[in-house]
């Protein structure tokens, strides 16, 4: 009930940043929490940040100070804005939902992905 795209991706230099965009449509009144994900080349998808409905954000450790999660809900879009990236940054982003159906219960909704290089 809710599709996701996820833009704003691209080559950016070691400490350099980046917004990602992920705009959201169908039943956006269902979604309980928006998130970012990445999953680098060879390597497992990992929560990167999320935001709840009321707001309240949380970070992996290796982000927070540098990543920041917003939202605009007049347009239905997350933001991730990156700064002082680093090669380890590098990867495949997905924006992630997690949709509440009141028959089914909570389920999740991914984006296609964006892909984020960093060059050192």
């Amino acid at each position: 009930q809710v599709q996701l795209v996820e833009s704003g991706g691209g080559l950016v230099q070691a400490g350099g940043s980046l917004r990602l965009s992920c705009a959201a449509s169908g039943v956006v009144s269902r979604i309980v929490t928006m998130a970012w994900y990445r999953q680098p080349p060879g390597k497992q998808r990992d929560l990167v940040a999320r935001m709840f409905r009321g707001g309240s954000t949380d970070y992996a450790d290796s982000v927070k100070g540098r990543f920041t999660i917003s939202r605009d809900n007049a347009k239905n879009t997350v933001y991730l804005q990156m700064n002082g990236l680093q090669p380890d940054d590098a990867g495949v982003y997905y924006c992630h939902a997690i949709v509440l159906d009141y028959n089914f219960g909570p389920t999740n909704s991914w984006g296609q992905g964006t892909q984020v290089t960093v060059s050192s």
